[in-house]
């Protein structure tokens, strides 16, 4: 399997609590997220959704889908989401979210590996391709978070 590691950080003109509440509840994702195609609810959590596990197809720019489960593993309200991946990718995701004056930072620290052959195989010369994908999806999330909250992305 081949390893990647990606950190996406997203500033937003906007107080925390609704861009927490988008990111947190991520069946809502596909509304406004281009590239979730679907979020299904496998299995349900306790009060906070931990042991929860839902299943994630997305489209990007390369010609292809990845669908794979995420198992809420931790959540510290308006700070902390974690979970760990398993499926067509494997690993661990997670979320921390703070505040800056009137500014909100989102970031996503990715550590997975890819179960696929095709890709494992390509990963020696595919790799740049793959982290230039990722970094287009997670842009396409920040424009769309930004434009459903009607606020400012400051960079992402």
């Amino acid at each position: 399997m081949a390893k990647y590691e990606f950190v996406t950080i997203w500033r937003f003109k906007s107080p925390l609590a609704p861009v927490w509440e988008m990111i947190y509840h991520s069946d809502r994702w596909p509304s406004w997220w281009k590239g979730v195609e679907r979020v299904e609810r496998v299995r349900e959590g306790d009060e906070n959704s931990i042991g929860s596990i839902h299943r994630y197809t997305w489209k990007s720019k390369l010609p292809y889908r990845l669908t794979f489960d995420m198992e809420l593993t931790r959540v510290v309200p308006l700070s902390i989401i974690e979970g760990k991946a398993l499926g067509e990718l494997s690993g661990k995701g997670l979320w921390q979210l703070s505040s800056e004056g009137e500014l909100t930072i989102a970031r996503y620290d990715w550590q997975v590996e890819t179960t696929k052959s095709w890709m494992n195989l390509l990963t020696p010369i595919a790799r740049p391709i793959f982290k230039w994908n990722h970094d287009v999806v997670m842009q396409w999330g920040a424009e769309g978070l930004a434009r459903e909250l009607g606020v400012e992305l400051i960079e992402s």
